[in-house]
């Protein structure tokens, strides 16, 4: 019998949950300058902020992520989102420096929340409507991480970096209101594993499963490279000759918006068997965007081009990685997500610490010539590993 198809008004809510989680680990990126000043931390390391973050969000991949096969998913999701208020509101009251990293890894730690309601709506959506499903959540994902630098650099300008992570806390403990009389009721499996087993079989799958590893490593690439490009910006952008203010920086977010949404249609590619199509010409693209993106300093316009580009490419290569992923084990729904986005947080958080340590020796030409390398890298993986991909 075939599985009803999810309710689009249900996708969306899934949708716009993903959004504001995510968002939390992103409101960093463009007050990074602001918190250096404040807590007397050398521009060099403030990426370590963002590093953190992401070093919780890894945690949280491989610890929490699992349970969603074996607990119900939706009192996971209302708990973790309860949870996450209470981190937003460490980092908004943080008196020093070690409480604020403190705070960040507890908040990277439960945004992973959105990888519970992507394998929840995953395994909701019926087998030939997954790619649809999971191309919309992942674009609200995308949305939430493009717009979060807009809305923190607005927030921030009118009342201070504190004020962003206050805003959210209240928007986060709204939605975990929401979520728990909305999210439709969700089984436990009859014969779940232990927790341990779980876990163990989380690796299980990465040894088993060709396709897996194969996808992990892209995800590991694509995110460093995006992680290069977002982290880094501010640096220049937020000093002369550009001098621009925090929603001004924040606002290059809304640039990537565009690619975002057009990179929700990979998923339906994939859908019709062209996944591995799409992944090809996609980090082709996602190389060939450092060109106007190196230009910088002459052209703002060209910056823009660049960085619609490249998140159009990082996102198709996403939701066609997921997507595939999402039909070698229908019944790993959860630790399939949850391995393969710890590649993503560790490209992340790398692609974070070395790109202002490079820009701090090499500038902005030594960060495009970073990012370019690390796209080399994904599309070198590409070429050698057509065969397992398919």
């Amino acid at each position: 019998m075939k599985q009803p198809d999810l309710p689009r008004t249900v996708a969306l809510l899934f949708a716009f949950a993903s959004a504001l989680s995510v968002a939390n680990i992103y409101y960093a990126q463009p007050l990074l300058a602001a918190m250096a000043d404040d807590f007397g931390i050398r521009p060099a390391a403030i990426g370590v902020v963002v590093t953190v973050t992401q070093i919780g969000y890894a945690s949280g991949l491989l610890f929490i992520v699992p349970l969603g096969d074996l607990l119900d998913r939706r009192r996971l999701i209302v708990g973790q989102g309860l949870l996450s208020s209470a981190a937003l509101l460490i980092v908004a009251f943080a008196p020093t420096s070690g409480v604020l990293l403190a705070g960040m890894l507890a908040v990277g730690l439960l945004a992973v929340v959105v990888q519970i309601l992507v394998a929840f709506a995953a395994t909701l959506a019926s087998e030939d409507e997954r790619g649809r499903v999971v191309g919309a959540v992942t674009s609200g994902i995308v949305l939430g991480i493009l717009l979060a630098r807009f809305v923190s650099g607005v927030l921030a300008d009118l009342g201070g970096w504190r004020a962003v992570y206050l805003a959210s806390a209240a928007l986060t403990l709204l939605m975990a209101g929401v979520l728990a009389r909305v999210l439709p009721k969700h089984t436990k499996p009859l014969d779940p594993p232990s927790y341990p087993s779980l876990l163990r079989s989380v690796f299980v799958l990465f040894m088993e499963e060709p396709l897996l590893r194969v996808r992990a490593g892209f995800a590991l690439l694509i995110f460093a490279t995006f992680s290069i490009l977002w982290t880094s910006m501010v640096l220049p952008l937020s000093a002369p000759p550009f001098s621009l203010s925090h929603a001004e920086v924040g606002a290059f977010g809304l640039a990537g918006v565009a690619g975002a949404l057009g990179a929700a249609r990979a998923g339906r590619l994939a859908d019709r068997g062209l996944g591995q199509w799409t992944t090809g010409v996609s980090l082709v693209l996602m190389l060939v965007s450092w060109i106007p993106i190196a230009l910088l300093g002459s052209s703002l316009w060209s910056f823009v081009l660049g960085i619609v580009v490249l998140d159009f490419a990082i996102q198709a290569v996403h939701v066609t990685n997921q997507t595939l992923i999402f039909a070698v084990r229908p019944e790993a729904h959860s630790r399939l997500v949850g391995g393969y986005m710890v590649f993503y947080s560790i490209g992340s958080a790398t692609g974070s610490l070395a790109s202002t340590l490079v820009f701090a020796r090499a500038g902005w030409l030594g960060v495009c010539l970073l990012g370019a390398a690390t796209s080399s890298l994904a599309l070198l993986l590409f070429v050698l590993t057509r065969r397992v991909a398919r």
